[in-house]
């Protein structure tokens, strides 16, 4: 009698299935096996074969990944490792879904408007807490442990996967993870443009929050010692202007996720009439601006990084102009 075959895992996850093929005419079964805390080049094992058929076993990383410029948790790199490794796009889709089906529930005090994600296709909440890192006795090393849900299935995979590379890690760890892992991890061949975007703006909620999370129990020691100083107030909300879409959802992606102390945007569309791109979006002609803009998510990081993060929460709306230039302080350099 045939022992039933171990599932195969991605990241501690049994995948969803296997991929059937043909190889040298036969009969075969195609799987993948990431080696564990390493980065593995394409290898073909093969059993011996029966005069009726074969079964081959064998690992699908076609390149040897380099992920230490990424910044990645080590739970993290391991699931994009992982991914990496799938042989094709519609098993990386099923493991998606299977993710999202194992994601904890959440109670609706989750599901409010400050936990929401915006420029979702679906309906997305994420929220944080901070607690002590496991193990350490001396509780000085604080780490994030994120929940959230999601209205979309796979959307709610995007997230499943975000939570649990990120969970356990440092709110400084998580700022330094560079969203670029989603093409490493293969996942935005699966994506629409639409998702690619919103699933980046799900990590950058998240930074957003952990960012928050540790800055609040910053503020707490310090009221404890006697008092904080009094902190500038968080933009909120900006005057649309009629006929400018592209004024309007700059302000409004920036103002929601970064939740600046200042910004100042300005259409300048009108100085570059007739260079290159000068048409602008539809018929508002927007085409070019400047942005002044003053927030806490840019503490601590370079300016390649800051630039970065702007461009990433943009998205879409960045190949709608021509060009966007960028002054981008924290409160403490201003």
């Amino acid at each position: 009698m045939r022992r039933p075959s171990k599932p195969l895992l991605i990241a501690g996850i049994p995948i969803a299935g296997l991929a059937l093929s043909s190889y040298n005419g036969g009969s075969t079964v195609s799987a993948w096996s990431p080696a564990p805390h390493t980065t593995t080049a394409t290898s073909r094992r093969s059993h011996k074969q029966s005069s009726s058929s074969s079964v081959i076993l064998h690992s699908a990383i076609e390149d040897e990944l380099d992920l230490s410029s990424l910044h990645l948790t080590p739970q993290l790199e391991m699931m994009v490792t992982a991914f990496s490794s799938i042989p094709d796009e519609k098993t990386r889709h099923k493991q998606l879904l299977y993710m999202a089906s194992k994601l904890p529930a959440v109670t609706d005090d989750v599901r409010i408007s400050e936990n929401k994600v915006p420029g979702c296709l679906s309906t997305v909440h994420v929220d944080c807490t901070l607690e002590p890192k496991e193990g350490d006795d001396d509780q000085e090393t604080m780490v994030v442990n994120y929940f959230g849900d999601s209205d979309g299935l796979l959307t709610k995979g995007l997230l499943a996967l975000l939570i649990r590379g990120l969970n356990g890690a440092t709110p400084e760890e998580i700022q330094n993870v560079d969203p670029q892992f989603i093409q490493a991890a293969k996942i935005s061949q699966t994506l629409t443009p639409g998702r690619n975007n919103g699933f980046l703006n799900m990590l950058a909620v998240m930074k957003k929050k952990a960012l928050d999370a540790a800055e609040g129990g910053a503020a707490a020691d310090v009221d404890a010692d006697g008092g904080a100083e009094e902190q500038s107030a968080i933009v909120t909300s900006f005057e649309e202007i009629d006929g400018k879409p592209m004024y309007n959802i700059i302000m409004t992606t920036l103002i929601t996720i970064l939740k600046p102390t200042s910004i100042t945007l300005t259409d300048n569309s009108s100085q570059h009439a007739g260079h290159a791109g000068s048409k602008g979006w539809e018929e508002s002609g927007e085409s070019h601006f400047a942005l002044e803009i003053v927030a806490e998510a840019f503490e601590g990081l370079s300016l390649v990084k800051r630039h970065q993060l702007i461009y990433m929460l943009l998205g879409e709306t960045m190949q709608k102009i021509h060009a966007l230039e960028i002054k981008a302080k924290s409160p403490a350099e201003v």
